[in-house]
């Protein structure tokens, strides 16, 4: 049959059986082992199991061979159904499903908790933009709530514009990528490292043992939130650090505490082939360490100058600012291989905006209101692991993996 010529099911008498109650082993055998003796031909097929109720549904032929009828097949299945204390409801009809509209995409919610408002809302939203939802199923139920509802009818453009004010009205974090094999193509994701890959600002970490910690840290906010230039702010900080004995820098890679979900989230893009960097405007010092510590495959940052034991209070290099991590963006993409549309960029500050806006996707995580407004989805929860459900990576699937390799 050509792609031009309509399913053979297009205009025949079919069935919609939907099987309901409590869920035991054995339902979906039965079910078809019972619909077997008509000699039908199935469809589609729909299972879901919620704390122990199953929902299930058949999309059959009706009935044509043998002399049978379709009303000996409805007396059979509720007389099956009624042995197990199930429930049946069968309905006629012709042809298959509705062919889903075009424009299609993921939408990922994320909640702590998630609440039957907000997700009313959320429902409400997409409709308005004259989506259709045509599936919803649970990615996670811990640290937070992810759930996924399939869309089609609406371009994913305008959806996610929609979905990214109606969002931050809210309080809930939602995630709009288009669909298609692309989503499961090998990707290359890269992260910024401070205030993202880990909990700290490495150069308030530095100055803490200068005895500047404050004047930094206050340097550092205003540069964050795009209030002063990067390198300009970047060369008075490290200024400040002039004189520190290079020891310092041993101390400094102990104090470093990645992001809750950081392991997780890099041990699962590498199970899944993906390549994984960090672009920092922090310091190779730092970076180099992380790399080997975590199994990166990239990894840029400054680099603090260091002469006969000191730190000089410069960077040497070429700077990694925010026209910087854009680039490199494009360079580890171009070495590794992967398409730009193939890239997913995380970061916080002002200064990961141009990679958030070159990536095919941008998360901005725990991010600056900046940042939020720009960044293709925003993602607010503590646990950076979570970035996984936007690539639509169950939390069972990892828990899965993880035990296998104990």
């Amino acid at each position: 049959m050509s792609a031009s010529q309509p399913p053979r099911t297009a205009d025949v008498p079919t069935l919609l059986v939907k099987i309901f109650g409590k869920d035991r082993p054995g339902i979906t055998a039965g079910l078809f082992d019972t619909l077997a003796a008509y000699s039908v031909d199935v469809i589609d097929i729909e299972q879901v199991v919620t704390r122990g109720r199953i929902v299930l549904c058949a999309l059959i032929t009706a009935p044509t061979a043998g002399g049978t009828s379709e009303g000996e097949l409805r007396a059979t299945v509720h007389s099956w159904t009624e042995s197990l204390k199930l429930q049946a409801e069968i309905i006629s009809g012709t042809g298959d499903n509705r062919p889903r509209g075009s424009g299609r995409s993921h939408v990922t919610v994320l909640g702590n908790p998630l609440t039957a408002e907000s997700t009313a809302v959320i429902a409400a939203s997409i409709t308005g933009t004259g989506g259709n939802i045509d599936r919803i199923f649970r990615l996670a139920k811990y640290p937070v709530t992810a759930v996924e509802f399939a869309v089609s009818g609406v371009e994913t453009e305008p959806l996610r514009t929609a979905l990214a004010t109606t969002g931050s009205e809210i309080g809930v974090d939602v995630a709009v990528v288009s669909a298609g094999l692309h989503r499961r193509a090998q990707r290359l994701v890269v992260m910024d490292v401070d205030s993202t890959l880990i909990q700290d600002e490495v150069i308030e970490l530095f100055a803490a043992h200068a005895g500047c910690e404050a004047e930094v840290a206050e340097v550092t906010a205003r540069a964050m939130l795009g209030e002063l230039d990067f390198e300009q702010s970047l060369h008075a900080r490290v200024a400040l650090l002039a004189g520190l004995d290079a020891s310092v820098v041993e101390k400094v890679r102990a104090e470093v505490r990645l992001t809750p979900g950081a392991r997780t989230l890099i041990r699962t893009l590498k199970r899944l082939g993906y390549q994984v960097g960090v672009v920092s405007g922090g310091f190779t010092q730092v970076t180099d360490a992380l790399q080997e510590q975590l199994g990166l495959d990239f990894a840029a940052a400054n680099t603090l100058e260091i002469v006969d034991g000191r730190l000089t209070g410069r960077v040497v290099g070429e700077i990694v600012d925010r026209a910087g991590k854009a680039r490199l963006l494009r360079r580890f993409a171009a070495e590794a291989g992967v398409p730009l549309a193939q890239t997913v960029a995380i970061g916080d500050g002002a200064n990961d905006l141009d990679m958030l806006n070159a990536a095919g996707l941008g998360v901005a995580f725990n991010a600056k209101p900046v940042v939020r407004e720009a960044a293709h989805t925003a993602v607010n929860v503590p646990f950076l692991d979570t970035v996984l459900y936007l690539l639509g990576i169950t939390r069972e699937e990892v828990e899965a993996a993880d035990g296998e390799d104990g």
